[in-house]
C-alpha cells in the first residue's frame, strides 16, 4: 500500500521518518506500550495530511488538516492510545475522527472501530484514505460525536480527539461494564487528559497529562 506514493525514494524515505518518530518522539519520551509503538510505526501519517504539507508529517508538532481541525501531535496520539489500553478484540468507538489517522491506528490494535467526524469533507476524506490502505474493520459516520453513536454500543473502549467541558453523558452511557474512555476535558483553552473506567454503571475518574485539543463541537461540547 506504501507502494501507491509517488516513488521508491519517497517510500523509503517516510519508512525511515516513521521509524525516528517512534525511537526519537515516543520511545525515548517514555510510550512503552510496544502494541501502540508498533502501530504507529506501521501507519503512514503522510497519507493522511494534505499534500503540501507531507514534508512535516513526521514533525513533532500537530498539522492542520483544513476546516479548522488538526491531526494531533504523534506524542500526544500514542500517550492516549497507551492510556486506552486496546486488547485485540476490543470494540472502540472514537470522537472526531478528523483525518482518518487515529483511526487507523485502533484498526491495528482493535477487532472494531466506529470513528465518527462532524464535518462531512473531513469523514468523506478520511473514509477514502483508509479504504485505499485496506481498513476494513474502521467504519467512518457523520454525526455529532457527544452523542455517541449507539447503533453500534456498547463499546470496550472509547476514545474523544477533541476537548469537551465534560465527558458528554451518551459516551459515558455507551461505554461498557469495565470499559475504559479517555478524553481531553477542560476550558476551550487548556485541559486535562482524563481516563474514564466503567465499574458498577458509574464512570470513575483518573486524571492524566496536561494537553490542548480543537473544541469538540456537538449537544455535549462547545
Amino acid at each position: 500500500m506504501l507502494r501507491r506514493t509517488t516513488n521508491n525514494s519517497d517510500v523509503d524515505d517516510f519508512t525511515e521518518q516513521r521509524r525516528m518518530m517512534v525511537e526519537g518522539q515516543l520511545r525515548r519520551r517514555g510510550i512503552a506500550d510496544e502494541r501502540v509503538l508498533a502501530a504507529m510505526g506501521k501507519v503512514p501519517r503522510e497519507q493522511f495530511i494534505p499534500e503540501h504539507q507531507r514534508r512535516f508529517a513526521y514533525d513533532d508538532s500537530a498539522l492542520s488538516i483544513g476546516e479548522g481541525q488538526t491531526i494531533s501531535q504523534p506524542y500526544m496520539v500514542a500517550k492516549m492510545l497507551e492510556l486506552l489500553a486496546c486488547r485485540p478484540e476490543h470494540r472502540v468507538l472514537e470522537v472526531g475522527a478528523g483525518s482518518g489517522y487515529q483511526a487507523a491506528l485502533l484498526g491495528e490494535l482493535a477487532a472494531e472501530v466506529y470513528a465518527i467526524e462532524i464535518v462531512e469533507t473531513l469523514a468523506e476524506r478520511a473514509r477514502q484514505v483508509l479504504s485505499r490502505l485496506g481498513y476494513e474493520n474502521v467504519s467512518i459516520v457523520v454525526g455529532d460525536g457527544t452523542l455517541g453513536y449507539p447503533e453500534a454500543a456498547p463499546y470496550d473502549r472509547i476514545i474523544v480527539a477533541a476537548a469537551a467541558p465534560q465527558v458528554p453523558p451518551p459516551l459515558a452511557e455507551q461505554l461498557g461494564e469495565g470499559g475504559r474512555l479517555v478524553a481531553p476535558v477542560g476550558s476551550r483553552g487548556v485541559q486535562t487528559c482524563i481516563i474514564g473506567s466503567k465499574e458498577d454503571g458509574e464512570l470513575r475518574i483518573e486524571r492524566s497529562i496536561g494537553c490542548v485539543f480543537v473544541p469538540l463541537i456537538g449537544q455535549h461540547g462547545w
